[in-house]
Protein backbone atom coordinates (compact mmCIF):
# COMPACT_ATOMS: atom_id res chain seq x y z
CA UNK A 1 0.00 0.00 0.00
CA UNK A 2 2.88 2.29 0.69
CA UNK A 3 4.21 3.87 -2.28
CA UNK A 4 8.72 4.09 -2.08
CA UNK A 5 9.87 7.79 -2.77
CA UNK A 6 12.20 7.39 -5.72
CA UNK A 7 15.65 8.66 -4.92
CA UNK A 8 15.45 11.74 -6.71
CA UNK A 9 13.13 12.70 -5.35
CA UNK A 10 14.59 12.34 -1.40
CA UNK A 11 17.88 13.52 -2.84
CA UNK A 12 16.06 16.66 -4.67
CA UNK A 13 14.75 17.62 -0.69
CA UNK A 14 18.21 17.09 0.49
CA UNK A 15 19.95 19.56 -2.10
CA UNK A 16 16.57 22.07 -1.22
CA UNK A 17 17.41 22.13 2.69
CA UNK A 18 20.96 23.06 2.25
CA UNK A 19 22.22 26.25 2.50
CA UNK A 20 23.80 28.36 -0.66
CA UNK A 21 21.84 25.66 -3.03
CA UNK A 22 19.62 27.05 -5.48
CA UNK A 23 17.75 24.98 -7.84
CA UNK A 24 16.09 27.83 -9.90
CA UNK A 25 18.40 30.79 -10.98
CA UNK A 26 17.62 34.25 -10.29
CA UNK A 27 16.77 35.30 -13.65
CA UNK A 28 13.92 32.50 -13.72
CA UNK A 29 12.72 33.38 -10.31
CA UNK A 30 11.98 36.90 -11.53
CA UNK A 31 9.42 35.47 -13.72
CA UNK A 32 8.17 32.76 -11.19
CA UNK A 33 4.53 33.13 -10.07
CA UNK A 34 2.02 31.06 -8.16
CA UNK A 35 0.37 29.19 -11.09
CA UNK A 36 -2.31 27.30 -8.83
CA UNK A 37 -5.33 28.95 -8.57
CA UNK A 38 -7.78 28.73 -5.47
CA UNK A 39 -4.75 27.12 -3.63
CA UNK A 40 -6.18 28.02 0.03
CA UNK A 41 -9.48 26.62 -1.27
CA UNK A 42 -10.75 29.83 0.42
CA UNK A 43 -13.56 29.72 -3.02
CA UNK A 44 -14.58 26.53 -1.79
CA UNK A 45 -13.61 24.10 -4.91
CA UNK A 46 -13.44 26.21 -7.97
CA UNK A 47 -10.87 25.52 -9.88
CA UNK A 48 -10.27 21.96 -8.99
CA UNK A 49 -12.11 18.42 -10.28
CA UNK A 50 -12.24 16.31 -6.71
CA UNK A 51 -13.59 12.95 -5.89
CA UNK A 52 -15.27 12.51 -2.08
CA UNK A 53 -14.14 16.08 -1.29
CA UNK A 54 -15.76 19.69 0.35
CA UNK A 55 -14.47 22.23 2.14
CA UNK A 56 -14.55 22.88 5.70
CA UNK A 57 -13.49 25.67 8.49
CA UNK A 58 -11.58 23.63 10.89
CA UNK A 59 -8.96 22.20 10.73
CA UNK A 60 -7.18 25.16 8.38
CA UNK A 61 -3.87 26.31 7.68
CA UNK A 62 -4.13 29.38 7.13
CA UNK A 63 -7.21 31.88 5.66
CA UNK A 64 -10.75 30.00 6.42
CA UNK A 65 -11.07 27.14 4.68
CA UNK A 66 -9.33 23.83 3.77
CA UNK A 67 -9.82 20.91 1.56
CA UNK A 68 -11.33 18.30 3.19
CA UNK A 69 -11.45 13.96 1.57
CA UNK A 70 -12.63 11.05 2.14
CA UNK A 71 -11.36 7.70 0.46
CA UNK A 72 -14.35 5.44 0.12
CA UNK A 73 -13.97 1.69 -1.69
CA UNK A 74 -11.54 1.98 -5.00
CA UNK A 75 -11.58 5.53 -4.19
CA UNK A 76 -8.92 7.51 -3.21
CA UNK A 77 -10.52 11.04 -3.23
CA UNK A 78 -7.77 12.87 -5.70
CA UNK A 79 -8.18 16.53 -5.83
CA UNK A 80 -6.91 17.58 -9.33
CA UNK A 81 -5.89 20.75 -11.09
CA UNK A 82 -4.19 21.38 -14.60
CA UNK A 83 -2.17 24.44 -15.08
CA UNK A 84 -0.16 26.29 -17.98
CA UNK A 85 3.57 25.94 -17.48
CA UNK A 86 6.22 26.98 -20.09
CA UNK A 87 8.29 24.01 -21.82
CA UNK A 88 11.81 23.10 -20.14
CA UNK A 89 11.47 25.30 -16.90
CA UNK A 90 11.64 24.32 -13.37
CA UNK A 91 8.78 24.35 -11.10
CA UNK A 92 8.29 23.33 -6.96
CA UNK A 93 5.18 22.58 -5.77
CA UNK A 94 4.29 22.74 -2.05
CA UNK A 95 1.42 22.04 -0.18
CA UNK A 96 0.25 21.47 3.57
CA UNK A 97 -1.71 18.26 4.75
CA UNK A 98 -3.10 16.48 7.76
CA UNK A 99 -4.44 12.52 8.18
CA UNK A 100 -2.64 9.23 6.57
CA UNK A 101 -0.88 8.57 3.90
CA UNK A 102 -1.20 11.91 1.84
CA UNK A 103 0.13 12.42 -1.05
CA UNK A 104 1.11 15.37 -3.44
CA UNK A 105 2.20 15.07 -6.90
CA UNK A 106 2.26 16.12 -10.64
CA UNK A 107 1.86 14.55 -13.62
CA UNK A 108 1.78 15.39 -17.77
CA UNK A 109 5.20 17.14 -16.92
CA UNK A 110 6.91 15.53 -20.16
CA UNK A 111 9.81 14.27 -17.72
CA UNK A 112 9.33 12.40 -14.62
CA UNK A 113 6.18 12.52 -13.13
CA UNK A 114 6.47 13.38 -9.08
CA UNK A 115 5.06 12.88 -5.82
CA UNK A 116 5.25 12.43 -2.45
CA UNK A 117 3.33 11.96 0.69
CA UNK A 118 3.30 11.83 4.46
CA UNK A 119 2.44 8.22 6.01
CA UNK A 120 1.17 10.31 9.34
CA UNK A 121 0.57 13.65 9.69
CA UNK A 122 -1.82 14.54 13.12
CA UNK A 123 -0.81 17.84 12.38
CA UNK A 124 -0.23 20.21 9.42
CA UNK A 125 3.13 19.01 7.80
CA UNK A 126 4.36 20.73 4.60
CA UNK A 127 5.08 18.63 1.25
CA UNK A 128 7.39 20.00 -1.51
CA UNK A 129 8.39 18.35 -4.67
CA UNK A 130 9.94 19.85 -7.77
CA UNK A 131 10.46 18.83 -11.33
CA UNK A 132 10.99 20.23 -14.94
CA UNK A 133 8.87 20.29 -17.90
CA UNK A 134 9.67 18.45 -21.11
CA UNK A 135 10.62 20.29 -24.45
CA UNK A 136 6.77 20.32 -25.66
CA UNK A 137 4.74 20.46 -22.43
CA UNK A 138 2.86 23.31 -22.12
CA UNK A 139 0.00 21.92 -19.24
CA UNK A 140 0.86 20.00 -15.98
CA UNK A 141 -1.85 18.32 -13.40
CA UNK A 142 -1.25 19.22 -9.83
CA UNK A 143 -2.49 16.80 -7.69
CA UNK A 144 -3.10 15.69 -3.99
CA UNK A 145 -5.15 12.43 -2.83
CA UNK A 146 -5.53 9.81 0.29
CA UNK A 147 -5.05 6.51 0.00
CA UNK A 148 -7.74 3.29 0.07
CA UNK A 149 -9.55 3.18 3.63
CA UNK A 150 -7.29 5.41 5.79
CA UNK A 151 -10.11 8.09 6.38
CA UNK A 152 -10.24 11.52 5.38
CA UNK A 153 -7.17 13.57 4.54
CA UNK A 154 -6.46 17.22 5.26
CA UNK A 155 -4.98 20.22 2.25
CA UNK A 156 -4.29 23.47 2.49
CA UNK A 157 -1.98 26.43 0.94
CA UNK A 158 -1.09 24.38 -2.08
CA UNK A 159 1.17 26.12 -4.91
CA UNK A 160 3.55 25.35 -7.68
CA UNK A 161 5.83 28.14 -8.29
CA UNK A 162 7.48 29.22 -11.49
CA UNK A 163 6.93 30.59 -15.18
CA UNK A 164 3.04 30.79 -15.97
CA UNK A 165 2.75 29.57 -19.74
CA UNK A 166 0.14 31.20 -22.08
CA UNK A 167 -2.72 30.76 -21.15
CA UNK A 168 -5.02 32.85 -23.02
CA UNK A 169 -8.39 33.45 -22.06
CA UNK A 170 -12.06 31.28 -21.32
CA UNK A 171 -14.45 31.43 -23.82
CA UNK A 172 -17.31 33.74 -22.82
CA UNK A 173 -20.49 32.45 -21.05
CA UNK A 174 -22.90 31.22 -23.42
CA UNK A 175 -26.50 32.87 -23.85
CA UNK A 176 -29.82 31.57 -24.96
CA UNK A 177 -30.31 28.05 -22.85
CA UNK A 178 -33.68 26.61 -23.82
CA UNK A 179 -35.56 23.31 -23.23
CA UNK A 180 -37.34 20.93 -26.00
CA UNK A 181 -38.34 17.64 -25.81
CA UNK A 182 -39.28 16.39 -22.49
CA UNK A 183 -39.82 13.08 -21.74
CA UNK A 184 -40.19 10.75 -18.54
CA UNK A 185 -36.04 10.19 -18.51
CA UNK A 186 -34.87 12.94 -20.23
CA UNK A 187 -34.64 16.83 -21.54
CA UNK A 188 -33.01 18.21 -24.45
CA UNK A 189 -31.39 21.04 -24.63
CA UNK A 190 -30.01 23.92 -27.00
CA UNK A 191 -28.09 27.05 -27.19
CA UNK A 192 -26.09 29.81 -29.02
CA UNK A 193 -22.80 28.82 -30.13
CA UNK A 194 -19.94 31.01 -28.39
CA UNK A 195 -16.79 32.09 -30.38
CA UNK A 196 -13.83 30.40 -29.33
CA UNK A 197 -15.27 27.47 -27.58
CA UNK A 198 -14.16 23.99 -28.33
CA UNK A 199 -16.67 22.35 -26.43
CA UNK A 200 -19.47 22.84 -23.80
CA UNK A 201 -20.30 21.84 -20.20
CA UNK A 202 -23.76 20.66 -19.38
CA UNK A 203 -24.92 20.96 -15.74
CA UNK A 204 -28.00 19.19 -14.07
CA UNK A 205 -28.83 20.78 -10.62
CA UNK A 206 -25.30 22.51 -10.21
CA UNK A 207 -23.66 18.87 -11.31
CA UNK A 208 -21.36 18.75 -14.37
CA UNK A 209 -23.02 15.41 -15.97
CA UNK A 210 -22.07 16.17 -19.85
CA UNK A 211 -19.90 17.50 -21.99
CA UNK A 212 -20.62 18.13 -25.75
CA UNK A 213 -19.41 19.77 -28.69
CA UNK A 214 -21.82 21.11 -30.57
CA UNK A 215 -24.50 23.35 -29.01
CA UNK A 216 -27.14 21.30 -27.75
CA UNK A 217 -27.36 18.05 -26.15
CA UNK A 218 -30.19 15.58 -24.40
CA UNK A 219 -29.71 15.02 -20.44
CA UNK A 220 -31.15 11.70 -20.08
CA UNK A 221 -31.29 9.03 -17.28
CA UNK A 222 -33.82 10.92 -15.27
CA UNK A 223 -36.83 10.51 -12.94
CA UNK A 224 -40.28 10.61 -14.28
CA UNK A 225 -42.44 14.23 -13.10
CA UNK A 226 -39.17 15.67 -11.71
CA UNK A 227 -38.14 19.53 -11.73
CA UNK A 228 -34.35 19.86 -13.16
CA UNK A 229 -32.67 23.16 -13.24
CA UNK A 230 -29.72 23.18 -16.14
CA UNK A 231 -26.79 25.66 -17.08
CA UNK A 232 -23.80 25.59 -19.72
CA UNK A 233 -20.74 26.61 -19.83
CA UNK A 234 -18.30 27.34 -22.83
CA UNK A 235 -14.83 25.21 -22.79
CA UNK A 236 -11.74 25.91 -24.27
CA UNK A 237 -7.72 25.55 -23.76
CA UNK A 238 -7.49 28.49 -21.41
CA UNK A 239 -10.44 27.10 -18.85
CA UNK A 240 -13.83 27.15 -18.66
CA UNK A 241 -16.22 29.99 -18.64
CA UNK A 242 -19.19 31.07 -16.03
CA UNK A 243 -22.24 29.02 -16.04
CA UNK A 244 -25.44 30.43 -17.77
CA UNK A 245 -28.43 31.43 -16.82
CA UNK A 246 -30.10 28.41 -15.85
CA UNK A 247 -33.47 26.82 -17.23
CA UNK A 248 -35.89 24.99 -15.64
CA UNK A 249 -37.67 21.74 -16.60
CA UNK A 250 -40.27 18.97 -15.76
CA UNK A 251 -40.16 15.58 -16.87
CA UNK A 252 -43.70 13.65 -17.75
CA UNK A 253 -45.15 11.35 -15.56
CA UNK A 254 -43.44 7.54 -15.85
CA UNK A 255 -45.48 4.39 -16.01
CA UNK A 256 -46.60 4.75 -12.62
CA UNK A 257 -46.02 1.39 -12.04
CA UNK A 258 -47.51 0.38 -15.23
CA UNK A 259 -50.83 -1.73 -14.99
CA UNK A 260 -50.33 -3.02 -11.21
CA UNK A 261 -52.93 -0.44 -10.65
CA UNK A 262 -50.98 1.18 -7.41
CA UNK A 263 -52.76 4.55 -6.21
CA UNK A 264 -50.29 7.80 -6.71
CA UNK A 265 -49.24 7.86 -3.17
CA UNK A 266 -49.21 4.41 -1.54
CA UNK A 267 -49.08 2.93 2.18
CA UNK A 268 -47.00 0.01 2.58
CA UNK A 269 -47.27 -2.83 5.14
CA UNK A 270 -46.20 -5.87 6.34
CA UNK A 271 -48.55 -8.16 8.31
CA UNK A 272 -47.36 -10.59 11.04
CA UNK A 273 -49.14 -13.55 9.35
CA UNK A 274 -47.26 -16.50 10.16
CA UNK A 275 -45.95 -15.14 14.24
CA UNK A 276 -47.65 -12.71 16.59
CA UNK A 277 -44.71 -11.47 18.66
CA UNK A 278 -45.32 -8.32 21.14
CA UNK A 279 -47.64 -6.89 18.95
CA UNK A 280 -50.26 -9.44 18.75
CA UNK A 281 -51.98 -10.82 16.07
CA UNK A 282 -53.71 -9.03 13.35
CA UNK A 283 -56.05 -10.50 11.28
CA UNK A 284 -55.74 -9.97 7.38
CA UNK A 285 -60.00 -8.61 7.59
CA UNK A 286 -59.20 -6.32 10.57
CA UNK A 287 -56.52 -4.61 8.21
CA UNK A 288 -57.56 -0.98 7.96
CA UNK A 289 -58.37 0.05 3.92
CA UNK A 290 -55.58 3.14 4.50
CA UNK A 291 -53.57 0.23 3.40
CA UNK A 292 -52.30 0.30 -0.04
CA UNK A 293 -49.85 -2.92 0.14
CA UNK A 294 -50.15 -5.76 2.41
CA UNK A 295 -46.48 -7.91 2.35
CA UNK A 296 -47.41 -11.38 4.74
CA UNK A 297 -44.56 -12.05 6.65
CA UNK A 298 -43.08 -14.70 5.55
CA UNK A 299 -42.16 -17.23 2.83
CA UNK A 300 -39.35 -19.30 4.49
CA UNK A 301 -37.14 -21.91 2.99
CA UNK A 302 -36.90 -25.51 4.42
CA UNK A 303 -33.25 -24.97 4.30
CA UNK A 304 -30.76 -21.94 3.40
CA UNK A 305 -30.02 -23.74 0.14
CA UNK A 306 -32.94 -25.07 -0.84
CA UNK A 307 -35.31 -22.66 -2.56
CA UNK A 308 -38.20 -24.61 -1.12
CA UNK A 309 -40.35 -21.62 0.21
CA UNK A 310 -43.30 -22.41 2.38
CA UNK A 311 -45.49 -20.18 3.80
CA UNK A 312 -47.21 -21.35 7.57
CA UNK A 313 -49.36 -19.33 8.88
CA UNK A 314 -49.70 -18.77 12.62
CA UNK A 315 -50.92 -21.60 14.67
CA UNK A 316 -53.37 -21.08 16.92
CA UNK A 317 -51.31 -21.79 19.85
CA UNK A 318 -49.19 -18.57 19.29
CA UNK A 319 -51.95 -17.08 18.02
CA UNK A 320 -55.84 -17.53 19.49
CA UNK A 321 -57.12 -15.12 17.32
CA UNK A 322 -56.14 -16.66 13.94
CA UNK A 323 -58.19 -17.14 11.01
CA UNK A 324 -59.46 -20.09 8.91
CA UNK A 325 -57.45 -20.74 6.13
CA UNK A 326 -60.60 -19.85 4.25
CA UNK A 327 -61.20 -16.98 6.01
CA UNK A 328 -57.76 -15.97 5.31
CA UNK A 329 -58.46 -16.24 1.69
CA UNK A 330 -61.79 -14.54 1.50
CA UNK A 331 -60.48 -11.60 3.09
CA UNK A 332 -57.57 -11.74 0.41
CA UNK A 333 -60.24 -11.40 -2.18
CA UNK A 334 -62.17 -8.62 -0.48
CA UNK A 335 -59.10 -6.86 0.14
CA UNK A 336 -58.29 -7.40 -4.18
CA UNK A 337 -62.08 -6.28 -4.27
CA UNK A 338 -61.39 -2.65 -3.49
CA UNK A 339 -57.93 -2.28 -5.12
CA UNK A 340 -55.23 -3.74 -2.48
CA UNK A 341 -52.63 -5.81 -3.00
CA UNK A 342 -51.27 -8.53 -1.08
CA UNK A 343 -48.41 -10.15 -1.87
CA UNK A 344 -46.09 -13.12 -0.03
CA UNK A 345 -43.03 -11.80 1.39
CA UNK A 346 -39.82 -13.87 1.14
CA UNK A 347 -37.00 -14.07 3.76
CA UNK A 348 -36.76 -11.94 6.62
CA UNK A 349 -34.36 -11.72 9.32
CA UNK A 350 -35.03 -15.64 9.88
CA UNK A 351 -35.14 -16.63 6.44
CA UNK A 352 -31.90 -16.77 5.04
CA UNK A 353 -32.29 -18.07 1.01
CA UNK A 354 -29.40 -18.68 -1.22
CA UNK A 355 -30.27 -19.85 -4.60
CA UNK A 356 -26.53 -21.34 -5.04
CA UNK A 357 -27.63 -23.77 -7.91
CA UNK A 358 -30.08 -23.56 -10.88
CA UNK A 359 -32.17 -26.24 -8.80
CA UNK A 360 -32.90 -24.36 -6.02
CA UNK A 361 -34.04 -21.34 -8.78
CA UNK A 362 -36.17 -23.74 -10.28
CA UNK A 363 -37.37 -25.02 -7.13
CA UNK A 364 -37.89 -21.59 -6.10
CA UNK A 365 -40.25 -20.64 -8.82
CA UNK A 366 -42.24 -23.27 -8.76
CA UNK A 367 -42.88 -22.94 -4.65
CA UNK A 368 -43.38 -19.24 -4.91
CA UNK A 369 -45.80 -19.91 -7.30
CA UNK A 370 -47.64 -22.57 -5.97
CA UNK A 371 -48.17 -19.93 -2.64
CA UNK A 372 -49.29 -17.25 -4.89
CA UNK A 373 -51.71 -19.82 -6.74
CA UNK A 374 -53.11 -21.02 -3.29
CA UNK A 375 -53.90 -17.98 -2.13
CA UNK A 376 -54.83 -16.04 -5.05
CA UNK A 377 -52.24 -13.47 -4.12
CA UNK A 378 -51.12 -9.85 -6.49
CA UNK A 379 -47.15 -11.03 -6.02
CA UNK A 380 -44.18 -10.89 -4.32
CA UNK A 381 -42.24 -8.95 -1.98
CA UNK A 382 -38.03 -9.85 -2.17
CA UNK A 383 -36.88 -9.63 1.68
CA UNK A 384 -33.41 -11.17 2.09
CA UNK A 385 -31.94 -10.13 4.76
CA UNK A 386 -28.53 -11.23 6.61
CA UNK A 387 -26.37 -13.82 4.17
CA UNK A 388 -29.04 -14.04 1.90
CA UNK A 389 -27.03 -12.27 -0.74
CA UNK A 390 -22.91 -11.81 -0.97
CA UNK A 391 -20.88 -11.34 -3.56
CA UNK A 392 -17.80 -13.61 -4.84
CA UNK A 393 -14.72 -12.13 -4.76
CA UNK A 394 -14.06 -11.41 -8.57
CA UNK A 395 -17.68 -10.28 -8.94
CA UNK A 396 -17.21 -6.47 -9.37
CA UNK A 397 -19.84 -5.01 -12.14
CA UNK A 398 -23.20 -5.01 -10.72
CA UNK A 399 -24.33 -4.48 -14.31
CA UNK A 400 -22.78 -8.12 -15.43
CA UNK A 401 -22.65 -10.29 -11.69
CA UNK A 402 -21.51 -13.61 -12.07
CA UNK A 403 -22.63 -14.59 -8.37
CA UNK A 404 -24.62 -17.44 -8.69
CA UNK A 405 -27.08 -15.89 -5.57
CA UNK A 406 -27.22 -13.07 -7.66
CA UNK A 407 -27.50 -14.33 -10.84
CA UNK A 408 -29.82 -17.19 -9.57
CA UNK A 409 -31.87 -14.82 -7.83
CA UNK A 410 -32.08 -12.29 -10.92
CA UNK A 411 -33.17 -15.98 -13.40
CA UNK A 412 -36.03 -16.69 -11.05
CA UNK A 413 -37.19 -13.35 -10.29
CA UNK A 414 -38.16 -12.25 -14.17
CA UNK A 415 -39.52 -15.99 -14.67
CA UNK A 416 -42.02 -15.09 -12.04
CA UNK A 417 -42.48 -11.87 -13.53
CA UNK A 418 -43.01 -13.49 -17.07
CA UNK A 419 -44.94 -16.21 -16.10
CA UNK A 420 -48.10 -13.60 -14.35
CA UNK A 421 -47.61 -10.80 -16.29
CA UNK A 422 -47.57 -6.73 -16.30
CA UNK A 423 -50.07 -7.07 -13.22
CA UNK A 424 -47.30 -9.06 -10.60
CA UNK A 425 -46.30 -6.96 -8.22
CA UNK A 426 -42.71 -7.11 -7.50
CA UNK A 427 -41.17 -5.00 -4.28
CA UNK A 428 -38.22 -5.39 -2.91
CA UNK A 429 -37.29 -4.53 0.55
CA UNK A 430 -33.58 -4.36 1.13
CA UNK A 431 -31.38 -3.46 4.03
CA UNK A 432 -29.20 0.27 3.46
CA UNK A 433 -26.22 -1.99 3.89
CA UNK A 434 -26.56 -3.86 0.59
CA UNK A 435 -27.98 -0.53 -1.65
CA UNK A 436 -26.69 2.52 -0.16
CA UNK A 437 -23.30 1.48 1.30
CA UNK A 438 -22.32 0.08 -2.56
CA UNK A 439 -21.71 4.33 -3.07
CA UNK A 440 -18.85 3.41 -0.61
CA UNK A 441 -18.08 -0.24 -0.96
CA UNK A 442 -18.98 -2.59 -3.45
CA UNK A 443 -18.54 -6.71 -2.41
CA UNK A 444 -14.70 -7.52 -1.29
CA UNK A 445 -13.45 -4.37 -3.06
CA UNK A 446 -10.36 -4.07 -5.36
CA UNK A 447 -7.88 -5.78 -3.00
CA UNK A 448 -10.25 -7.62 -0.77
CA UNK A 449 -11.21 -7.20 2.65
CA UNK A 450 -14.57 -5.51 2.65
CA UNK A 451 -17.57 -7.42 3.85
CA UNK A 452 -18.90 -8.87 0.38
CA UNK A 453 -22.78 -8.49 1.49
CA UNK A 454 -21.91 -4.76 0.84
CA UNK A 455 -23.79 -3.37 -2.38
CA UNK A 456 -25.35 -7.21 -3.24
CA UNK A 457 -28.81 -6.20 -3.89
CA UNK A 458 -27.67 -3.48 -6.51
CA UNK A 459 -27.14 -5.66 -9.01
CA UNK A 460 -31.00 -7.92 -8.55
CA UNK A 461 -32.16 -4.41 -8.34
CA UNK A 462 -30.38 -2.92 -11.80
CA UNK A 463 -31.62 -5.98 -13.45
CA UNK A 464 -35.01 -5.99 -12.62
CA UNK A 465 -35.05 -1.87 -12.79
CA UNK A 466 -38.02 -2.75 -15.67
CA UNK A 467 -39.62 -5.04 -13.85
CA UNK A 468 -39.18 -3.46 -10.25
CA UNK A 469 -43.00 -1.69 -8.86
CA UNK A 470 -41.52 -0.97 -5.65
CA UNK A 471 -38.16 -0.69 -3.65
CA UNK A 472 -38.40 0.20 0.25
CA UNK A 473 -35.37 -0.05 1.42
CA UNK A 474 -35.63 -0.53 5.70
CA UNK A 475 -34.16 2.77 6.73
CA UNK A 476 -33.66 1.28 9.92
CA UNK A 477 -32.25 -0.95 12.04
CA UNK A 478 -28.76 1.04 10.14
CA UNK A 479 -25.50 2.23 10.87
CA UNK A 480 -24.24 5.50 9.71
CA UNK A 481 -24.69 5.52 5.98
CA UNK A 482 -22.38 7.90 3.41
CA UNK A 483 -24.67 10.42 1.17
CA UNK A 484 -23.90 11.73 -1.98
CA UNK A 485 -22.77 15.07 -0.03
CA UNK A 486 -19.70 12.75 1.35
CA UNK A 487 -21.28 13.12 5.31
CA UNK A 488 -22.20 10.45 6.88
CA UNK A 489 -26.11 10.33 7.97
CA UNK A 490 -27.42 8.50 11.04
CA UNK A 491 -31.16 7.25 11.96
CA UNK A 492 -33.23 9.87 14.45
CA UNK A 493 -34.33 12.31 12.28
CA UNK A 494 -35.62 13.28 8.52
CA UNK A 495 -32.02 13.83 6.97
CA UNK A 496 -31.27 10.40 7.03
CA UNK A 497 -34.49 9.19 5.06
CA UNK A 498 -33.87 12.16 2.89
CA UNK A 499 -30.20 11.44 2.09
CA UNK A 500 -30.86 7.47 1.78
CA UNK A 501 -34.27 8.13 -0.58
CA UNK A 502 -32.09 11.19 -2.93
CA UNK A 503 -29.36 8.42 -3.64
CA UNK A 504 -32.06 5.96 -5.38
CA UNK A 505 -33.57 8.85 -7.26
CA UNK A 506 -30.44 10.58 -8.14
CA UNK A 507 -28.09 7.38 -8.40
CA UNK A 508 -24.59 7.27 -7.67
CA UNK A 509 -20.94 6.39 -8.38
CA UNK A 510 -20.55 2.69 -6.72
CA UNK A 511 -17.60 2.28 -4.80
CA UNK A 512 -16.75 5.55 -5.45
CA UNK A 513 -16.04 4.89 -9.18
CA UNK A 514 -17.57 7.76 -11.42
CA UNK A 515 -17.06 5.88 -14.52
CA UNK A 516 -19.64 2.92 -13.10
CA UNK A 517 -22.71 4.69 -12.02
CA UNK A 518 -25.91 3.00 -10.30
CA UNK A 519 -28.32 4.63 -12.71
CA UNK A 520 -31.26 6.37 -10.55
CA UNK A 521 -35.20 4.57 -10.04
CA UNK A 522 -38.43 6.12 -11.13
CA UNK A 523 -40.19 8.25 -7.89
CA UNK A 524 -42.85 6.20 -8.37
CA UNK A 525 -40.90 3.18 -7.58
CA UNK A 526 -40.10 4.24 -4.16
CA UNK A 527 -41.42 3.78 -0.69
CA UNK A 528 -39.51 5.11 1.98
CA UNK A 529 -39.20 2.11 4.70
CA UNK A 530 -39.60 3.04 8.86
CA UNK A 531 -40.54 1.69 11.65
CA UNK A 532 -43.78 2.37 13.10
CA UNK A 533 -43.16 2.66 16.56
CA UNK A 534 -40.14 2.35 18.56
CA UNK A 535 -41.04 -0.78 19.77
CA UNK A 536 -40.97 -1.92 16.21
CA UNK A 537 -37.19 -1.26 15.25
CA UNK A 538 -34.35 1.42 15.96
CA UNK A 539 -34.52 4.20 13.71
CA UNK A 540 -38.19 5.26 14.74
CA UNK A 541 -38.76 8.86 13.86
CA UNK A 542 -42.06 10.55 14.86
CA UNK A 543 -44.90 11.65 12.91
CA UNK A 544 -43.20 15.76 12.59
CA UNK A 545 -39.94 14.32 11.12
CA UNK A 546 -42.03 11.74 8.55
CA UNK A 547 -43.55 14.90 7.34
CA UNK A 548 -40.52 17.10 6.93
CA UNK A 549 -38.93 13.93 4.79
CA UNK A 550 -41.87 14.04 2.71
CA UNK A 551 -41.82 17.58 2.41
CA UNK A 552 -38.36 17.89 1.52
CA UNK A 553 -38.39 15.11 -0.94
CA UNK A 554 -41.97 16.06 -2.69
CA UNK A 555 -41.68 19.84 -2.44
CA UNK A 556 -37.81 20.80 -1.41
CA UNK A 557 -39.58 22.52 0.99
CA UNK A 558 -38.82 22.22 5.49
CA UNK A 559 -35.70 20.66 3.98
CA UNK A 560 -32.23 20.10 6.73
CA UNK A 561 -28.90 20.19 5.94
CA UNK A 562 -28.90 18.05 3.41
CA UNK A 563 -29.23 19.14 -0.19
CA UNK A 564 -31.64 16.74 -2.36
CA UNK A 565 -30.73 16.80 -6.33
CA UNK A 566 -34.17 17.25 -7.84
CA UNK A 567 -37.55 17.33 -6.51
CA UNK A 568 -40.11 14.50 -6.79
CA UNK A 569 -43.66 14.79 -6.37
CA UNK A 570 -44.27 11.48 -7.65
CA UNK A 571 -42.51 9.35 -4.60
CA UNK A 572 -44.87 6.62 -4.19
CA UNK A 573 -45.17 6.76 -0.49
CA UNK A 574 -43.84 5.40 2.85
CA UNK A 575 -43.57 1.28 3.79
CA UNK A 576 -43.80 0.45 7.67
CA UNK A 577 -42.32 -2.65 9.68
CA UNK A 578 -45.46 -3.33 10.46
CA UNK A 579 -49.15 -3.18 10.28
CA UNK A 580 -49.14 -5.16 14.31
CA UNK A 581 -46.96 -2.76 15.37
CA UNK A 582 -48.61 0.61 14.59
CA UNK A 583 -52.38 -1.49 15.65
CA UNK A 584 -50.25 -1.60 18.71
CA UNK A 585 -49.46 2.05 18.64
CA UNK A 586 -53.16 3.31 17.96
CA UNK A 587 -52.22 3.84 14.26
CA UNK A 588 -49.86 6.63 14.32
CA UNK A 589 -48.09 6.32 11.77
CA UNK A 590 -50.85 5.03 9.31
CA UNK A 591 -53.26 8.15 10.58
CA UNK A 592 -50.35 10.53 9.49
CA UNK A 593 -49.72 8.94 6.03
CA UNK A 594 -53.60 9.87 5.58
CA UNK A 595 -53.22 13.03 7.13
CA UNK A 596 -50.27 13.50 4.36
CA UNK A 597 -51.64 12.82 0.99
CA UNK A 598 -55.48 12.68 1.70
Amino acid sequence: MVRARPFLTLLTALLLALPGVAVLSSAARAADADLVVNGGFESGLAGWSCTAATTVGSPVRSGGSALQATPAGSDYAQCAQTVSVQPGAQYTLTGYARGSYVYLGASGTGTTDVSTWTQSAPDWQKLTTTFTTGTSTTRVTVYTHGWYGTGAYYADDVSLVGPGGSTGQPPATPTGLRSGTVTSSSVALSWSAVTGATGYAVYRDGTKVQTVTGTSATVSGLSAATAYSFQVTAVNGAGESAKSAAVTATTTSGSSGGSTGLPTHALVGYLHASFANGSGYTRLADVPDSWDVIDLAFGEPTSATSGDIRFNRCPVTECPNVESDADFKAAVRAKQAVGKKVLISIGGANGQVQLTTTAARDTFVSSVSNIIDSYGLDGLDVDFEGHSLSLDANDTDFRNPTTPVIVNLISALKTLKAKYGSKFVLSMAPETFFVQMGYQYYGTGKWGGQDPRCGAYLPVIYALRDDLTLLHVQDYNSGPIMGLDNQYHSMGGADFHVAMTDMLLTGFPVAGDANNVFPPLRPDQIAIGMPASTNAGNGYVAPAEVTRTLDCLTKKANCGSYATHGTWPALRGLMTWSVNWDRYSNWEFQKNFDAYFG
